[in-house]
């Protein structure tokens, strides 16, 4: 088999990259990485040195492929499929491209930062602050989602792409650690209807289902 993907059924960047592999029915071996394990660390470092997932090895070419949006686009390049993740309209792929950074960078990235307070020890220093400040950030971009939602659209750039694959892990999380007293869907309705979109897709299900088993770890508040 040509593509490998090294990845961890729960973590919420590699669902963005099995995402666009299952919209394309793209053959891959799939690799859980545990990084728990000393052997499999020193493997998995030699492939993506920063340690981060996940890892696409493509054998045929010998390429080694990181960061979700480039592999993505490694995808529409070298292993097209019936979605194209970026469009090839030029106006379309930059506001494409932005929303992808959009999601990552201010939904995703506070949101692992509250997830990431949740695993610390205490012995280790919990940061009150720091999460504080991780859920207004989560805030200020679900507001500003939920405007651009208003205007009925289904996927955010047309079709679904790139910038769909990555809302989906993002907002699916942003849901978990909401407050019980504060429930995603009361604040941001069509943001919640924009993830059971997600949600229904055959793509989305099939991850859903190889991460159930892990869900148990995940922190809940």
């Amino acid at each position: 088999m040509s593509l490998t993907l090294h990845a961890h059924p729960l973590s919420s960047f590699c669902w963005k990259v099995l995402i666009g592999l299952y919209e394309n029915d793209i053959a891959f071996e799939n690799v859980m990485v545990n990084l728990g394990d000393p052997a499999g660390r020193e493997a998995f470092l030699k492939l993506s040195p920063m340690g981060k997932m996940p890892a696409l090895r493509d054998h045929l070419r010998d390429e080694t492929v990181l960061e979700t949006s480039v592999i993505l686009d490694y995808l529409d390049l070298r292993y097209p499929g019936r979605v194209r993740f970026v469009p090839q309209d030029p106006d379309l792929a930059w506001r494409t491209r932005f929303w992808d950074r959009f999601f990552d960078h201010y939904i995703h990235h506070p949101m692992q930062r509250i997830v990431a307070d949740r695993i610390r020890p205490a012995e280790a220093g919990k940061d009150p602050y720091g999460v504080r400040e991780s859920h207004a950030q989560l805030a200020t971009a679900c507001d500003h989602l939920e405007k651009q939602l208003a205007d009925g659209r289904n996927w955010m750039c047309g079709d679904f792409g790139l910038a769909d694959c990555a809302a989906m892990p993002a907002l699916f999380y942003a849901d978990k650690v909401q407050p019980p007293e504060a429930p995603f869907g009361d604040r941001w309705p069509l943001g919640l209807a924009y993830l059971e979109r997600l949600k229904s897709r055959p793509s989305v299900q099939r991850v859903l289902a190889e991460a159930e088993p892990f869900f148990r770890y995940f922190p809940e508040a």
